[in-house]
């Protein structure tokens, strides 16, 4: 249960993190509105997690859910205006 909630925590500051700072300091930068910068953005930051999922309570999945929520903010926040 530990370890779910982890996951969805990872996926939620991944999400809102990502977002935050394309709206704000990449709005200008046209290389974060091609097609391959979500993926691009959400493999990096698995691939900085996982070496987090060595701890006992922190899983594989829990770095997954971590990249996917990186990849749908990087998708949010060129999407939506920025401030």
């Amino acid at each position: 249960m530990v370890g779910l909630l982890i996951g969805v925590a990872a996926l939620g500051g991944g999400f809102v993190g990502a977002r935050n700072f394309v709206r704000r300091r990449l709005r200008f930068v046209d290389a974060v509105q091609r097609p391959a910068a979500p993926l691009l953005a959400g493999l990096a930051a698995t691939a900085v997690a996982l070496p987090v999922a060595a701890l006992p309570l922190v899983t594989i999945g829990a770095a997954v859910a971590f990249g996917v929520g990186v990849a749908s903010g990087v998708v949010s926040g060129r999407r939506q205006p920025g401030p």
